[in-house]
């Protein structure tokens, strides 16, 4: 299996799991990696989802060189392969994710992180977008993702030259959220997404929706749509169960409807 996909209680992990490719991306495992991304959009037992990587060594080099990249290059073939929709490019989520960077990140490995909500690496990992060194460039969304998440001169230096940035650089330029220790890493990611858990999940997904689409809007279309989000919570359970919970002085009782 090229993904491991688990579900505990309200979470979702996906592992991904070639780690003798570097926990390369090659076609079967992208499908996979769909289809988990799919059940855990639909499913509403899940309310948050955790990204890995199998092994220390990377969270994930990419699109794979030997079997991916060559099928996308492909001229004998009217149309370019394109891989199956994710959270890369094609598929909206709005439950939130956390990207577990247990190692390198490089290429589609740090996109895949990106397309992720929260980050969290462990100490010294590197994270790149090494493309241009292939005569390539990002296609995940790293060319677009990238400079929003950091400084423009960080993220042309990354992108132009391939240059890549330790966990403690990313941390510093605002691109990731925490570093921590190996043995401490997957504890605190799930420590992070069960605080999510507790929080109404119908507001944390239309949160996201607003962040995320408000990114493409001038301000007054994005006042626009947070008030829509926020007109769509008023006749939900969650909603008037957490100002009840809150005058009764109990934690509230969410139930994601």
């Amino acid at each position: 299996m090229g993904i491991l996909y688990e579900k505990k209680e309200r979470l979702a992990y996906f592992t991904l799991n070639r780690p003798e490719a570097l926990n390369a991306l090659d076609p079967p495992s992208l499908e996979e990696f769909r289809e988990a991304l799919l059940d855990f959009r639909d499913n509403p037992e899940v309310w948050v989802g955790i990204i890995t990587g199998a092994g220390e060594r990377a969270f994930s080099a990419g699109a794979d060189l030997v079997n991916t990249i060559p099928k996308m290059l492909d001229r004998d073939t009217p149309e370019p392969w394109r891989p199956p929709a994710n959270i890369m490019r094609g598929l909206t989520i709005y439950k939130p994710l956390v990207a577990a960077i247990n190692g390198a990140a490089m290429g589609g490995g740090l996109e895949v992180a990106l397309a992720c909500d929260l980050r969290i690496a462990v100490e010294g990992v590197n994270l790149g977008q090494p493309e241009v060194r292939w005569s390539l460039i990002p296609g995940w969304g790293g060319t677009q993702r990238l400079p929003r998440m950091a400084p423009a001169a960080k993220a042309a230096e990354m992108i132009l030259m391939g240059r890549s940035i330790t966990s403690e650089e990313a941390l510093r330029i605002g691109l990731i959220n925490a570093v921590v220790p190996r043995d401490q890493l997957m504890a605190t990611a799930t420590q992070w997404a069960q605080e999510i858990c507790k929080l109404g999940p119908l507001g944390v997904r239309a949160a996201k929706e607003a962040m995320q689409r408000g990114l493409n809007l001038t301000l007054e279309e994005g006042l626009r749509l947070e008030q829509m989000l926020f007109d769509s919570l008023r006749f939900t359970e969650d909603a008037q169960e957490g100002p009840r919970a809150f005058a009764q002085k109990r934690p509230p009782q969410f139930k994601g409807r």
